[in-house]
């Protein structure tokens, strides 16, 4: 059984259209490929003390670009290359929303000049001006950067909180209320294996795990339910398919929450991802 917990609706679903009908905007690359899943333990790992030598070992760097912001697009958009998109994107209505735009779900010349802009400033890829994934994602970090818990989702308590929102696809640490790691954005679980939601506890921390299921490294990984642990990916996190229950995170950003929690830290998850 998995958990369950309250979902928060903070933002609507998506406006129009499966996400899975999207492709990557540019050309596959190290940061991008066509076929993607993603290096979890769906099971809980052998928990043992690494040694000094083991420990003292860092995991690889990403390659250059891995973590670029690639928009998912319209195939058709995507082969003709187009400098605007004329298709209403899945995001279209909170796009338009953020940016202060007329609000009809719709697109037109008008909303793409202004996404593309947005787009332009973020290098998000490519910049046709279609509401997709990537530059929902990208707002929503940007409007969380300076308080992202503002609404009061993740308990205040006197000590370390990891905070896992699904709903808006961040995590940050915070102890009070003050911030001491993030907003970061991630990977969740997808829809048949979701990220358990409510109370966990940092119950292991191995730097150079790796999965036995997939034979791929999980770097940083601290687990904190089963076989679900916050752990770097050599990959994407923006893809429209959700992890296999692990919160994934970028490599620099799993290297900085590793050096702060602990073993025994607090994680609160709950919301909701949307899409797969």
């Amino acid at each position: 059984m998995v958990p369950v917990g309250t979902a928060v609706a903070e933002v609507p679903p998506p406006a129009a259209g499966p996400e899975g009908e999207l492709v990557p905007g540019v050309p596959p690359g190290p940061y991008q490929p066509w076929v993607v899943d993603t290096p979890d333990q769906v099971l809980a790992p052998e928990v043992y003390t690494p040694g000094a030598a083991e420990e003292a070992v860092e995991p690889r760097e990403a390659a250059e670009g891995t973590y670029a912001l690639v928009e998912y697009v319209p195939l058709a958009d995507a082969v003709a290359r187009v400098a605007c998109s004329k298709q209403t994107g899945p995001y279209q209505r909170q796009v338009e929303r953020w940016l202060n735009l007329k609000v009809d779900g719709k697109q037109s010349a008008a909303d793409c000049r202004v996404i593309r802009a947005f787009q332009v400033k973020q290098k998000i890829k490519p910049a046709i001006g279609f509401a997709g994934p990537v530059t929902w994602a990208r707002m929503q970090y940007l409007s969380a950067r300076k308080n992202p818990n503002a609404a009061g989702k993740c308990p205040v308590r006197t000590y370390r909180v990891a905070c896992v929102d699904l709903t808006r696809q961040l995590t940050w640490v915070q102890k009070g209320k003050k911030v001491v790691f993030g907003p970061a954005p991630i990977r969740s679980g997808r829809a048949a294996h979701p990220t358990r939601r409510g109370w966990h506890k940092i119950y292991w921390r191995h730097k150079n795990h790796w999965s036995t299921l997939y034979n791929t490294p999980m770097p940083y990984s601290q687990f904190f339910s089963g076989g679900q642990a916050f752990h770097a990916v050599y990959g994407s996190i923006y893809t429209t398919v959700g992890s296999m229950g692990c919160v994934n995170l970028k490599l620099a950003d799993a290297r900085k929450l590793w050096d702060v929690l602990k073993k025994g830290d607090r994680v609160y998850v709950w919301g909701k991802r949307v899409g797969t």
